[in-house]
């Protein structure tokens, strides 16, 4: 899987990407590493010419590119980065929304991938079933120290990251395996 972060500041890109197929698409990509706009449209029941439509809308964004070979349809599509960020505020009211609006709709395919895992959790493994996370903590920081947790996460989480995308690189057992990682402030709420 290639390495590094896409950062999206343009609205237009920002809408773009917040488009549920481009975003299976993106994800696809990066956990199987290139695939023609045909086989990706097998994985996720989209078209052939509906994915080839949406792939060549991400790379217009820099986000996936062509892998080389292959004709029309048939040519391979990859991801360019292991990811893609977006500020939670922009330098306008237009960024904001676009920003918005993509993290919506990433959370709400956060939200819809758990319910789906929730729903086949019984047919998989004892082993995968009880190492699988759900849970939450509280904890009380500033917003130094949440960035600090943020960095520090994606430090340990780095060698793992690595192995999406190289099955040849897995240790025996290993899957890929969505972490999802929210953190936000509750509104101010006066003490008891």
């Amino acid at each position: 899987m290639p390495e590094g972060v896409v950062q999206l500041t343009d609205p237009r890109a920002l809408r773009a990407v917040a488009h549920p197929t481009r975003l299976k698409l993106i994800a696809l990509l990066r956990r199987l590493g290139p695939l023609t706009a045909t086989q990706a449209g097998e994985r996720i029941g989209e078209s052939p010419s509906g994915c080839s439509f949406h792939l060549r809308s991400l790379a217009k964004w820099g986000l996936v590119e062509e892998a080389g070979g292959g004709r029309g349809r048939e040519r391979p599509w990859q991801a360019t980065a292991s990811g893609h960020e977006w500020a939670a505020r922009g330098p306008s009211e237009e960024v904001d929304e676009a920003g918005d609006l993509l993290t919506r709709v990433v959370v709400e395919s956060w939200f819809d991938e758990a319910l789906r895992w929730v729903d086949r959790r019984h047919d998989e493994t004892h082993e995968w079933a009880d190492a699988a996370i759900a849970n939450d903590r509280m904890i009380a920081v500033t917003p130094a120290e949440l960035d600090d947790i943020d960095r520090r996460v994606g430090e340990i989480l780095a060698p793992y990251v690595q192995r999406v995308g190289h099955p040849g690189a897995h240790p025996e057992g290993a899957r890929n395996v969505v972490l999802i990682q929210l953190g936000f402030p509750f509104p101010d709420e006066p003490p008891p």
